[in-house]
């Protein structure tokens, strides 16, 4: 990853000022100020003063060159969810625009919902739904969330991967389907840097151990082919193309190759005045070079959907080694850096937003977005169609007439069947692909020119929804079945339940009364019983997930039975085994002992305990018992591996758990670390600087270099609980190349 520098208020006002007039930056300094004062006094978690996000936040879109209601939000987007400013108060000194734009990134009450992750897709549903209204809504959004990557070792590990995965999965997709590559390669080498630390420092060691080597060659290959263009008399710059770790990785991984096999790691970009230049120099390149088969994409004359426009080609280039060159102008050069943000650029003066570019009218992104908030009955579904149909790989195909539609990767013809209309999905009867005969549910290939053949009289097969790929075609074909016999699909649905209740042994009448069935309605997101069985029949609700609630009381009934036959059976099995005092069978309660290690077991005194080597249970660890033949009882901690193999089938599990932990602190117990680390000199040395200062017993360390540079540091330290031992694990990420740390698994 590149080195993050942050930018001062002053030199976010000096990026305005190269483009707005006097009244636009005084506009924008209000915002600063207002953003200033609301969060006067509240500091971020690396101990920053929060100001300074927001100024980061308005610097990367002012750097974008957005107009100044978009560098305002910036400025202002978190005063209304992190401090007393309401909209109201936005709208009143800023305007509805600005006043939109926050509220779309402003994050729902967490209070309404029933689960963090629904809590989560509520808020990614509401911010997408207002991007849809407006594209400037996510510009803020990627632009708050870059900074909050690039300070993202100030957070936990589990909400550094939490934060990380969310970025792959929604952010960076986002900004690529709009054509912010600037942002898009950010995001992406960040999230796998916390998402898979050892590839990406693998991929980093790769790339650093030949850098001077590649470096020479596009050096080399640059002059030479500076030679060759300087006939051409056109204007041009011309320099080696940057190279991202992630798309390193996805080749490696997707395309099964070695490094050394990446063609695009060594790259040259050509920038020049007009598209006749660029046709020009591609054949220059390839008068003196010659082009490898296939590795020709011209992206001009057929742009990518985001706007993309480029020509690629791969040569054999000096020394026989491939090497791709990038052609393009320097309009096309803008918009595959900033996307849609370029429009501004070339659009000086008009600050309406993106509803007066062109650019909007060709992101179908914006128009499924809101079919599919239409099609879709929760936020949950919303997200997950959002991210199989909208962030998925594409697929770009063509009708006979010449017009591209772009669709997921494994689209089939019925897909863009639906994608031109639902009549004419609905009325589908057969596909010609490339001007060949092929089946509905042909998968679409790159470049395929398909032409849909209908007829009048034709209707969906209820076996499409299991071919489509798309959730638009998908809801497309079940809301046809839905206006066709809703009433069949509500008996089908609630005999598909009445069936699954038999085959449990139960009695469908006890189940599907009035009272179990309004219970669960809620659970299901459903208004009513003929709602959620008319959901079953057509397939969009599962009948065992309906089963499963309102069984659900039954089942717990009949679980806590058998756990306390088996509590029963397993402690008479420990006190034979142990040869022991029995319990007194007068004994109403459990009794709490203490025994020396710091554990107590329910109910059993004079037990004989051991804690187990394997995984060196800690207090505050989750820890459970496991009875042995003559040797009393063994604490494990509860993940613990070496347990669960033991205990298949065997029931010898006994409920066991800690003292207060507080009464322990001046006894040690055992933990076994390790530590993960991008090898360098006394790289092991600061571990255990670091570690003596923070426990006072090392007892045994050794590590280890793989074939990719990586060190792996293995450690048994005493701790006096949990809590200690996570600091511990904490601290010793702070360290300079290590990149994760974790409790040794048995």
């Amino acid at each position: 990853m590149s080195k993050y520098v942050e930018m001062t208020h002053d030199q976010v006002i000096d990026a305005c000022k190269k483009y707005m007039d006097e009244k636009q930056v005084a506009f924008v300094e209000k915002a600063y100020k207002f953003a200033a004062k609301a969060h006067k006094g509240q500091k971020r978690a690396s101990g920053q003063s929060y100001i300074v996000h927001p100024t980061q936040v308005a610097g990367t879109l002012a750097k974008l060159g957005l107009d100044p209601d978009t560098v305002a939000a910036g400025f202002l987007h978190d005063t209304v969810e992190d401090t007393a400013a309401t909209n109201d108060d936005i709208k009143r000194e800023f305007g509805k625009d600005v006043a939109f734009i926050v509220d779309g990134v402003t994050k729902l009450k967490k209070y309404h919902y029933k689960s963090h992750q629904e809590f989560l897709a509520e808020n990614h549903r509401k911010m997408l739904i207002a991007m849809a209204k407006d594209l400037r809504v996510i510009m803020v959004k990627l632009a708050d969330r870059l900074h909050n990557m690039h300070t993202l070792q100030h957070l936990r590990p589990d909400k550094q991967r939490r934060i990380a995965s969310e970025t792959m999965d929604i952010y960076a997709p986002l900004a690529d389907r709009l054509g912010i590559g600037s942002i898009k390669w950010e995001l992406e080498d960040m999230s796998f840097h916390y998402l898979n630390p050892e590839a990406y420092y693998r991929i980093v060691n790769l790339m650093d151990a030949k850098r001077s080597q590649r470096e020479k060659y596009i050096d080399d290959a640059i002059k030479s082919l500076k030679k060759t263009l300087d006939g051409l008399g056109i204007k041009y710059d011309i320099y080696g193309r940057p190279k991202h770790i992630y798309s390193i990785y996805k080749k490696m991984v997707n395309k099964h190759k070695d490094f050394d096999q990446i063609y695009d790691l060594l790259a040259v970009r050509v920038i020049v005045k007009t598209v006749r230049d660029c046709y020009a120099v591609l054949g220059a390149v390839h008068t003196k070079w010659k082009p490898m088969p296939g590795r020709f994409k011209d992206y001009i004359a057929v742009p990518k959907v985001n706007g993309y426009q480029s020509l690629h080609t791969t040569i054999i280039g000096p020394g026989g080694r491939p090497l791709e060159i990038q052609i393009r102008t320097e309009q096309m050069h803008a918009v595959a850096e900033y996307g849609v943000a370029a429009h501004w650029a070339y659009k000086r003066g008009n600050f309406n937003g993106v509803k007066q570019t062109s650019s909007n009218e060709k992101l179908d992104m914006v128009r499924e977005i809101l079919e599919l908030k239409d099609e879709t009955k929760d936020a949950g579904e919303f997200m997950k169609s959002v991210k199989s149909d909208i962030f998925s790989d594409r697929v770009y195909v063509f009708t006979p007439k010449g017009e591209v539609y772009e669709l997921p990767k494994g689209s089939v013809t019925l897909d863009f069947a639906y994608a031109i209309h639902t009549q004419v999905g609905n009325h589908a009867v057969g596909a010609k692909v490339n001007n060949k005969l092929v089946p509905l549910d042909y998968k679409l290939k790159n470049g395929d020119v398909v032409e849909i053949m209908t007829q009048a009289n034709a209707t969906p097969s209820r076996d499409w929804v299991d071919s489509v790929k798309t959730s638009q075609a998908r809801n497309k074909i079940r809301r046809y079945f839905r206006g066709l016999d809703r009433q069949n699909s509500i008996e089908q649905g609630k005999q598909m339940v009445a069936d699954q209740l038999h085959d449990q042994g139960l009695v469908p009448k006890d189940f599907m009364d009035k009272d179990h069935i309004e219970k669960i309605l809620d659970q299901f997101n459903y208004h009513t019983a003929d709602e959620m069985f008319a959901a079953v029949g057509f397939g969009d609700q599962s009948a065992i997930g309906i089963v499963n609630r309102l069984t659900l009381e039954l089942r717990r009934q009949n679980e806590k039975k058998k756990q306390k036959e088996y509590e029963k059976e397993i402690l008479n099995s420990g006190q034979q085994s142990s040869s022991e005092k029995q319990p007194s069978k007068n004994s109403t309660s459990p009794m709490k002992i203490k025994h020396k290690n710091g554990v107590m077991i329910q109910g059993i005194s004079d037990l004989m305990l051991h804690l187990a080597k394997c995984c060196n249970p800690v207090p505050g660890d989750d820890i459970i018992g496991y009875v042995t033949k003559g040797r009393g009882v063994t604490i494990h901690r509860a993940d613990c591996r070496n347990i669960t193999k033991k205990v298949a089938g065997q029931g010898r599990l006994i409920d066991v758990e800690w003292e207060n932990v507080e009464e322990n602190s001046a006894q040690a117990f055992n933990a076994d670390i390790e530590v993960f680390g991008y090898n360098r000199s006394n790289l092991l040395g600061d571990v255990v600087n670091k570690l003596n200062s923070l426990t006072n017993n090392i007892n045994n360390i050794s590590g280890k270099v793989n074939d990719e540079n990586i060190a792996h540091i293995y450690a048994t330290v005493a701790v006096r609980n949990s809590t200690q031992l996570e600091d511990i694990l904490s601290k010793l990420r702070d360290i300079p190349d290590v990149y994760k740390t974790k409790r040794s698994d048995n």
